[in-house]
């Protein structure tokens, strides 16, 4: 198993040694926060390695930031219909990661729903419950969170795959709905029309379950704790693009039944 392809080069066939070779043998275990800053660090040095070394991109206009890195509170990064794709810079790259995973609400939102499921179900029990299991959950989910938007980035970047939602140029409720739900499965690459499979975003999810999973008492299954993390890309990335597609036509719904209604004014 490689969390990246090896043409990538020599630091990411080193990291894919590196990770497969820990999850194999379980010498993660006991690393704690000092995994999660390696597994970071290490993904955005590759990344920035692999940008000093690939081929130049085709020309194209320079995107405008408050257009193109555009991240909603609640779904996440996403491009408007009538804002054209242009691949992203490394550097836009990186300010995205920094918004996706540490100055917007979104993580944090994210992060509290989750370690409340996990709190409602005593998951891991070792936590207990209470205020102080409560804060654990959080701590854990978040570095996950933040590992895999790391270990999504990186990848992307590496193969020039676009990590925003497009909202679709269809109409129509169902084609729509469709490019939502396929959206999570698939991206594009540099010239943003070519469709990909999302590798990068499920080996994220993959990578940030193993890791969690590593600091998480009663020595859970790395294999398995990566497994929960894909299926919880696939639920959540379904359920956020549908939000992000249909967001404007539910806000306008919003403010039409606020304005007829009188007892609002």
């Amino acid at each position: 198993m490689e969390f990246f392809p090896p043409s990538s080069g020599i630091m990411v066939e080193h990291m894919n040694h590196e990770l497969t070779s820990a999850i194999r043998s379980a010498k993660f275990r006991g690393w704690g926060l000092k995994s999660l800053v390696s597994i970071i660090v290490l993904a955005l040095l590759a990344a920035t390695s692999q940008a000093q070394t690939a081929s130049p991109q085709p020309s194209s206009p320079v995107p405008k930031s408050n257009q193109e890195l555009k991240v909603n509170w609640l779904y996440g990064a996403y491009v408007d219909n009538d804002v054209p794709l242009h691949s992203l810079s490394n550097h836009q790259r990186f300010q995205l990661f920094l918004r996706q995973s540490f100055t917007t609400p979104g993580v944090y939102l994210k992060t509290a729903l989750f370690a409340l499921a996990d709190e409602a179900e005593d998951h891991p029990p070792q936590w207990g419950d209470g205020f102080q299991g409560y804060v654990q959950r959080v701590a854990s989910r978040y570095g996950q969170f933040v590992t895999q938007n790391a270990l999504a980035g990186a990848g992307n970047a590496l193969l020039g795959y676009e990590p925003r939602y497009d909202r679709c140029r269809c109409t129509g409720i169902w084609p729509r709905t469709r490019h939502a739900l396929v959206r999570n499965f698939i991206t594009y690459d540099r010239t943003e029309k070519q469709i990909r499979p999302q590798i990068a975003l499920y080996a994220a999810a993959f990578g940030g379950g193993v890791v969690a999973g590593t600091w998480q008492p009663g020595n859970p299954s790395l294999l398995t704790k990566g497994y929960q993390g894909v299926v919880t890309q696939v639920a959540f990335g379904v359920c956020s693009n549908w939000l992000g597609e249909f967001a404007p036509d539910i806000k306008r719904v919003l403010r039409k039944n606020k304005a007829g209604n009188p007892s609002s004014k």
